[in-house]
Order: structure tokens, then sequence, then C-alpha cells
């Protein structure tokens, strides 16, 4: 027999529970930006660890695997969990929801780890096949305004994700792989930023959010968009298929085009952070402009995009969701010794890394210092947020 006391106790501990889980559905940058971070710092230390003689596989795989899908994958599914259900004035995810998409993320990330890349892009297949789904539904049934037309391409970047997975997974010929990669490694980030950015790069200046005013801005931006995800699209088959300067020269352009046209670039509040996002945004559009240019180095000096453009994204536009859901916003614009120090860390670690492009015979030292680089910005990053992951607004 239990006490009444005992009876109120677990019922008291079993609603804070779902109450807490309720929250966390609500908001899964929480969780999904965390374990983002951390899976980063595995993928980068590959490298050392191998150098070392302390792996028995050459990491190369592993690495863009974790780093692409275990790393970025997570930054996409966390934002667009949070923010596309708000943006379309939707139900939030619920528990049962947030559980499965954070257990396929682990799954897939643990799965490349153990060498079984089959597995691993499946259960990202099925990851952000789950997420489309349930934004799809929210958009449909339960929206009580239409989404901002540059979430289109985010959706964009999620098929892209999901085509590039699935390509890997079959047997293919030397185009097909190509751009199986082109749509992984780069389609399933390099729209969202676009998209994304053009929404909250504006807020991140300190003006409001790229939003449409009126019906005909709406279409103009929704043709814009469309537009753009056509291009982005075209680029990775025409470099696949052999039109590699083209296919750079549209993406680089259509990424330079899209964000001056629709991002007003003169800033209203400034700060560590906002310089940051310069410096990233030319890192990026750098290593879409060289990478044809030494095409036998093209994966080096791709890493300015990965590393510079991507990464160093993420980690910004992280921080201001971060700042934003804790209730201090004023934050994200402060002039900052220890964000300053970060973005230092995210330029030295691109630079760093695309350097063997140049010079080869420091490819081993280079791999080694870029990831340790990397893991030191990532624990930093998650130190700094530490309380803001778990503060409520």
């Amino acid at each position: 027999m239990s006490f009444p006391a005992c009876k109120h106790k677990k019922h008291k501990a079993k609603d804070q529970c779902l109450s807490g889980l309720r929250w966390l559905a609500s908001e899964p940058y929480r969780v999904f930006f965390f374990s983002g971070a951390l899976w980063s710092v595995i993928g980068v230390s590959l490298w050392p660890l191998f150098y070392a003689q302390q792996l028995t596989f050459y990491p190369n795989l592993v690495h863009a695997r974790i780093m692409i899908e275990a790393f970025g994958g997570a930054f996409v599914v966390g934002f667009l969990g949070t923010a596309g259900p708000r943006m379309a004035t939707a139900p939030k995810l619920t528990p049962l929801e947030l559980l499965w998409l954070f257990a396929l993320h682990q799954a897939s990330a643990m799965s490349h780890l153990r060498l079984q890349h089959a597995w691993g892009d499946g259960l990202f297949i099925a990851l952000l096949a789950s997420l489309l789904l349930c934004l799809v539904i929210r958009v449909l049934k339960f929206r009580r305004e239409a989404p901002p037309p540059q979430m289109l391409l985010a959706l964009t970047g999620l098929v892209c994700g999901i085509s590039g997975a699935a390509l890997q997974m079959m047997p293919s010929d030397l185009e097909r792989y190509r751009l199986a990669n082109l749509l992984l490694y780069q389609g399933l980030l390099l729209p969202p930023v676009l998209g994304i950015g053009s929404f909250v790069f504006p807020r991140m200046l300190g003006g409001d959010f790229g939003d449409a005013k009126t019906a005909a801005q709406s279409q103009t931006k929704l043709i814009r968009a469309i537009v753009t995800a056509l291009l982005l699209v075209s680029s990775f088959f025409l470099e696949a298929y052999g039109q590699v300067m083209l296919g750079y020269a549209v993406r680089a352009l259509v990424a330079a085009g899209y964000l001056l046209i629709e991002v007003r670039w003169r800033p209203r509040q400034s700060g560590s952070l906002t310089t940051g996002l310069f410096w990233a945004l030319a890192l990026g559009w750098l290593g879409l402009l060289l990478s044809p240019l030494h095409y036998g180095q093209h994966v080096a000096i791709e890493h300015l995009l990965y590393i510079g453009g991507f990464g160093m994204l993420i980690l910004i536009v992280g921080s201001r969701v971060l700042f934003g859901h804790s209730g201090d916003l004023e934050g994200f614009f402060a002039k900052s010794k220890w964000a300053r120090f970060l973005i230092f860390l995210g330029i030295l670690t691109a630079t760093t890394r695309a350097t063997p492009a140049c010079v080869p015979s420091t490819t081993v030292s280079h791999h080694i210092y870029a990831a340790w680089t990397w893991a030191l910005l990532s624990v930093l990053w998650l130190v700094w947020h530490r309380k803001r992951f778990v503060k409520r607004e």
C-alpha cells in the first residue's frame, strides 16, 4: 500500500518530466545543437587518432559523413524543427516526434562511426524525411498563415540531402558518385544557408526578419527562391557531368546574387558576432570561387566553404538562436573578446585546412592542427553557451 503523499510525489515527478519533454520538443534546437557540436569534435578527432596510428582505417569517409550528417544535419534539423512550426503558426513538435528524430540522428552518427555507412545514410534519410513530413503536415493541415517563401530553399536542402544520401547507397559510375557527393555535402547546407540566411541575417544585422510585407513582395520572393533552387541543383549536375568551371560559377554567382538582393547589408547594430558573419560569408564564397581554379586540390580548398562558410555560419546562427531564446537578444550584438577569439579559431581552422592545396608537404601536420583547432572551437562554443542551452526565455 502506498501513502497518498507518495502518489502525489510520483504524479508530480511524472508531470515535470512530461513538461520538460514538451518544452524540449517545442525547441528541439537545444538538444540537436548540443549534440551536433559534440559530434563535430568526434568527427575531426579521427584525423589526429589516425596519424597517431590509433585507427585501423583511413577516416576520410567517416569524417565527411559525421561532419555533414551528424554536425551540419543536426543544426538543420534543430533549426527547422524549432522555427518551421512557428513560421507557419502551426503546432510545435511533440515529445514523441522529438524522441524519434533524436534517436535517428544518434543512430545514423553511430553507424558511420562503426563504418556501417549504408545504415548511417539510410537512417539519415529517415531523419530528414521524418522532419520533412512533420513540417509538410503542419503547413498543409494546421497552418494559420503561409511560411516565408525563402523556406522553400530550406526544404530544397532537405531534398538534396535525402537524394545525395540515397545515391550514396546505390552502385554508380563516377558521374553519379560525384553528383551524390555534391548533393549531400553541399546541397544539404547551401540552399538552407541562403533561405534561412535571407530570413535571419537581417535580424542578425539589427533589423527585422527578412519577411515580405505585401502579397506582391511574397510572390516575388517565392519566384526568386524557386529560380535559385533550380539553379543550385543544376550547378551540381553541371559539375558532376564535366562542366566543373560552369558549375562552380553558377553556384558562386547565384549564392552571392541571392543574398545581395534579399538582405539589407547595412548593419543597424554591430558586434563581434556580426563581424564573424561577414567573415564566414567571405570565406565560404572564396571557397566556391577558388576550388575550380585548382580542381586537383579542390577538396582542401573547399574546406574554406565547409569550415569557414558552413561551419562558422552554423555556430553564429546557432548563437543567435541561443541568445534569442534565452531572453538575451542584446547579448548577440555585444563586443566580446570571447566571441572574437572563437571567430579567430574558425578562420584559423579553415585556412590551416586549406593550406595543403598550395603546400602539399604540410598535409599531415595541417590535418592535425586544423582538427584540434576546430575541436577547441566547438568545446569553447558549448562552454560559452552552456547556460543558454537550458535557460528559458
